[in-house]
């Protein structure tokens, strides 16, 4: 039997994304500090680091925005060339596209605290990223407000966009959702807050399928989200992810989506993509469709392919399993493997 492929929502035109100052990817151009990319052509180039930037508690940590950066910079909020941020922007459209991505998330909420920030930058953004690719848009936010700013932006869109998301707390994104015939993540957060183990995940993310239902969606234009947390807070927290997909997609049958934030679960943890493509891989085998994720880092067909002997991913299994509690044996082998590169 033939796996299908994994339906993508690529998460790399977030402004929450960061490149460390001593990684490779920043490094002096012309006498200035600068983000290095690639165009889909295979150019080298370079977006200078604003000082808008350098002003910011992130950089003095030692961390770039760079996605920020080229949204100020092309809108010219910030000093810089403008075109160089556009074709920033469109770098990671066009990679995300080649890597298999069925739809772009975007999110401005870190651009700046001021809501009419926020949503001039979602205005923008969503209508230039409409305008550089074919694949439906997603509308990613914490604020409805945002989210609206977005979809107005690209309407009446090339494709059927979506939005992310609607959740108890903020029933009204799904009337939203409903107004500019989106699809739609719904999540399995609760009218106050986060959910408590996988059955309060299902009996949250249920609620949000009969709400949408209720509103005319049709199964296959909603998109659950059983919500992913950090492995390294606590051990069961795959598990009960794991356990809640399991039951919703036997709740809902196959025509419902189930995706998920992957990377959420790696937080705070040594060699990030290891864990992130192990924790999709199982989510696929629990009945996940798809995933919030960097399909250029990790492809959805190397993913699906994965060795499951490979002694790695096994370690990254006993994590995300809960196997491996405080994740001591994934943290030991870490730094067993820096010292032997050194």
């Amino acid at each position: 039997m033939t796996t299908p492929p994994l339906i993508v929502i690529g998460e790399n035109i977030h402004c929450t994304r960061v490149a460390l100052r001593k990684g490779k990817r920043i490094a002096e151009r012309d006498g200035a500090e600068a983000i290095l990319y690639e165009t889909i052509d295979g150019e080298e180039r370079a977006l200078p680091v604003t000082a808008e930037a350098k002003r910011t508690k992130d950089y003095e940590e030692g961390r770039v925005k760079h996605v920020q950066v080229a949204i100020e910079t092309a809108m010219e909020t910030a000093a810089g060339d403008p075109a160089e941020g556009l074709r920033y922007i469109e770098a990671q459209v066009r990679h995300q596209e080649r890597a298999g991505a069925a739809f772009l998330d975007l999110n401005v909420d870190e651009i700046a605290p001021k809501l009419a920030v926020q949503t001039g930058a979602m205005a923008w953004l969503a209508a230039t990223v409409q305008g550089m690719t074919d694949l439906p848009i997603s509308v990613d936010s914490s604020s409805v407000d945002v989210i609206r700013a977005g979809l107005e932006a690209i309407a009446p869109a090339k494709v059927r966009p979506m939005l992310n998301s609607a959740s108890l707390e903020r029933l009204d994104a799904l009337d939203l959702a409903r107004e500019h015939d989106c699809r739609v993540v719904v999540t399995a957060a609760g009218e106050k807050g986060m959910p408590d183990g996988a059955d309060e995940r299902v009996a949250n993310a249920s609620r949000m399928v009969e709400a949408a239902l209720d509103r005319g969606f049709a199964l296959g234009d909603l998109y659950i989200d059983p919500l992913v947390f950090p492995i390294s807070v606590d051990s069961s927290f795959g598990n009960h992810c794991f356990d809640a997909i399991r039951a919703l997609r036997a709740r809902f049958g196959d025509e419902v989506h189930i995706t998920g934030g992957m990377s959420n679960v790696s937080f705070g943890l040594p060699a990030r993509k290891l864990l992130n493509e192990m924790f999709v891989l199982l989510a696929v085998e629990a009945g996940a469709d798809g995933g919030i994720m960097d399909p250029v880092a990790s492809p959805p067909e190397a993913i699906l392919a994965i060795d499951r002997a490979d002694p790695n991913y096994k370690l990254a299994e006993d994590v995300l399993m809960g196997r491996d509690e405080h994740c001591m044996a994934y943290i030991r082998a870490w730094r067993k493997s820096r010292r032997k590169a050194k």
